[in-house]
């Protein structure tokens, strides 16, 4: 009785990472850009510069998507087929790894044809770093180290939560990364405002991180990379870095990929000097180019785990229920 709607979910788990291979993002009409457009919109009303108006903006959003989403789970019980379409649908909403590999892989190129004001004006898509301060290597560590942590924002962490909440917390998960990426920064706009979005984050993120991170140290050798380097670095410099959950990702990349990441680097609103991660020299942009390939890896790595969760899921809430 339990297992049908698990093998539905894991069935839409894998049709949705298969839909983000094969189309990617939407250049329009994007459900995420829509999703930011009407944040920014109801910001207007609840701006204020404290924790707590950041936080009731915060918590009015995802409130709405976790409705949204227990909405159409609840009007998807017990017909499978539904079932599989609105979870696959979901999750290719959620998902961005195919923009971010093509997008990792057109910086390679630039930078490998010394086109140095594309590889700027490419950045933007990749992070919010002040592109115009940084030459060749700048661009290539940047590139690399974004390449490296939304492996886990855009595809590992959705694909989990996914298995283990369905709908609702796939859609809650996505709201809550957008959020950040929209007002959970340190400007001082959003110092405070933005406060209760970072960290709602960072929780959501843990667990994705170090799956992230695990999965490094497994797909290594895909790139000619170390699995005991990348668990070394992991262990010895995660950390070290200022966010919970980056850090453990670039740090298990920089580690397989044989390279230094971190350092001075530059945002919009401020500079930050990042510790290193990393026993390597700094990147090339053959490394960047070995990045991509690694995230993809990764990528089609936690795919199958995440499908693997949902059926033991399934399976296990099968259990509980004949022995009771």
């Amino acid at each position: 009785m339990f297992a049908s709607p698990q093998r539905a979910q894991a069935a839409g788990i894998a049709a949705g990472y298969l839909a983000d291979v094969v189309l990617a993002d939407p250049v329009r009409g994007h459900p995420v850009a829509l999703f930011g457009r009407g944040a920014s919109t109801l910001e207007r009303l609840t701006y204020s510069d404290s924790r707590p108006a950041g936080a009731l903006h915060t918590g009015a959003l995802l409130t709405a998507l976790a409705a949204l989403g227990a909405f159409t789970a609840r009007a998807t019980t017990g017909r499978r087929g539904w079932r599989t379409a609105a979870t696959a649908a979901v999750t290719f909403t959620a998902l961005g790894g195919t923009s971010l590999l093509r997008t990792g892989d057109r910086m390679a190129t630039l930078l490998r044809a010394g086109d140095i004001d594309g590889a700027r004006t490419l950045l933007p898509a990749l992070c919010g770093r002040d592109p115009a301060v940084l030459d060749a290597d700048g661009l290539t560590r940047a590139a690399l180290e974004s390449v490296a942590e939304n492996t886990s924002d855009a595809q590992v962490a959705p694909l989990l939560w996914a298995a283990v909440g369905g709908i609702p917390a796939v859609l809650v998960y996505r709201g809550a990364n957008t959020l950040d990426a929209m007002i959970g920064h340190r400007s001082p706009r959003y110092a405070r405002f933005g406060w209760a979005a970072a960290r709602f984050d960072d929780v959501v993120n843990l667990a994705a991180a170090r799956l992230t991170a695990a999965l490094v140290v497994v797909c290594a050798p895909v790139v000619g990379g170390s699995p005991a380097h990348a668990v070394r670095a992991w262990r010895r410099d995660a950390g070290r870095h200022p966010s919970p959950n980056a850090g453990v990702v670039e740090a298990a990349f920089a580690g397989a990929l044989g390279v230094r990441l971190g350092g001075p680097t530059q945002y919009a609103h401020q500079l930050e000097i990042r510790p290193t991660l990393g026993a390597g020299p700094a990147p090339t942009v053959i490394d960047l180019a070995r990045a991509v390939r690694l995230s993809r890896a990764v990528q089609a790595a936690a795919a199958a785990v995440a499908a693997g969760l949902a059926l033991s899921v399934g399976r296990s809430g099968r259990r509980a229920f004949l022995r009771r």
